[in-house]
């Protein structure tokens, strides 16, 4: 399966709703944006994103929209973050498309957090040269509640 990266166009935004609108799919990344299934919160966060100055790809595997990935933050601060459709999970394009973005973004160090449950997450960080510097406790409106989490730093 071919993995790429390019930037992302506003008709990716509907694959990208979709994809977050899927219960599973929420559930298990459980840090995403408050309102994920309501349309009109879900525009506003994306146009929020796309004028941040954020590195921000559309993931595409074999011609198909199948995610979304990026940097954002404060230098010194900055957090990696990916969203994979879930009929793609287990086939290696989560760590393809997270390997495609830090050849793309050289700054270091880069963080990420991940529910601490999400395994998969964790793996795919730890594959791409993430380690484990800390554990903290936070809000997922994935999943309504506070949940714990995993920090993992890539130097």
């Amino acid at each position: 399966m071919e993995i790429t990266l390019r930037e992302v166009r506003e008709s990716d935004l509907d694959f990208f709703f979709a994809h977050m609108s899927d219960p599973e799919s929420k559930r298990v990344a459980a840090f995403v944006a408050e309102g994920p299934v309501d349309r009109a919160r879900f525009d506003a966060h994306w146009a929020r994103v796309l004028a941040s100055g954020a590195v921000v790809r559309t993931v595409v595997a074999d011609g198909e929209v199948v995610g979304h990935t990026a940097v954002y933050g404060e230098p010194g601060d900055l957090q990696v973050t990916y969203f994979i459709d879930r009929a793609y999970w287990g086939r290696g394009v989560a760590t393809a498309a997270l390997r495609a973005l830090l050849d793309l973004v050289r700054e270091r160090p880069l963080h990420a957090r991940a529910a601490a449950d999400n395994t998969g997450s964790r793996r795919v960080l730890e594959k791409c040269g993430f380690v484990l510097t800390g554990h903290d406790r936070g809000f997922a409106h994935g999943r309504g509640e506070e949940v714990d989490e995993v920090l993992m730093t890539l130097g």
